[in-house]
């Protein structure tokens, strides 16, 4: 999976950090940070046969802050 930006990014996280991929995203005041990623074709066929979707998280040994998965914008982001 890829990072997407989308029309509400305003932020773009490890923009000069050459060992990270630049993610696009969306911040608000309270620190929740949305961002949009696109499937490959071959991505897309394993979660259709296999339902399911992996996710690692570097917490750097820090307590785990919470995450939510989505398919639908409108479930993580309200627009204003």
């Amino acid at each position: 999976m890829k990072p997407v930006t989308f029309k509400e990014a305003n932020v773009n996280f490890a923009e000069s950090q050459d060992q990270y991929e630049t993610l696009p995203a969306f911040k608000d005041n309270d620190g929740v940070v949305i961002s949009c990623w696109k499937m490959s074709f071959i991505e897309r066929l394993r979660i259709l046969f296999h339902g399911k979707v992996w996710m690692s998280l570097m917490t750097f040994n820090k307590p785990l802050t919470p995450s939510y998965l989505a398919s639908k914008k409108s479930e993580v982001l309200t627009t204003q």
